[in-house]
């Protein structure tokens, strides 16, 4: 399938990448439908969720455990059942990254991560009840100082 994207021109999927988030990302809770795209430089750790429904729409993400190797939350069971994981391995967890104009400025949320089942393509944005990690989470300070 061929999409005509706002960032990345026109791109081609195969349908059965197409990752399933029923109740949408909050704050985009009518579109449901997104691929990973993968960025080609295999030492940049940041990549793009890119919404198949609205091709204007991508959202920066990247593996939340590079950022913080301590990072740590459980996935309740109702997460687990709607997304009908069976193991860890069936799982990948991402952070939203926002990049502003002053990209030391760069943030990821830490606070809600993405769940992925990698079989069923179904995911889910977890809003964390506890307060332990914050919803921007300053990148570039952090690993100045790592």
């Amino acid at each position: 399938m061929k999409l005509q994207t706002k960032h990345f021109g026109e791109i081609e999927i195969d349908e059965h990448t197409v990752i399933d988030f029923p109740e949408g990302i909050p704050g985009f809770e009518n579109f449901k439908r997104y691929v990973i795209l993968k960025n080609p430089d295999p030492d940049n750790p940041f990549h793009w969720l890119q919404c198949v429904d609205d091709t204007d729409l991508a959202f920066a993400i990247v593996n939340p455990f590079i950022l913080k190797e301590d990072y740590d939350f459980a996935i309740p069971d109702s997460v687990i059942e709607k997304l009908n994981i069976e193991s860890i391995e069936d799982i990948i967890i991402l952070t939203i990254v926002v990049i502003p104009e002053d990209i030391r400025k760069m943030t990821a949320n830490l606070r809600a991560p993405l769940i992925i089942n990698i079989h069923s393509r179904l995911g889910k944005q977890l809003i964390l009840e506890d307060a332990t990690y914050p919803s921007k989470y300053f990148i570039m300070h952090e690993s100045m100082e790592g």
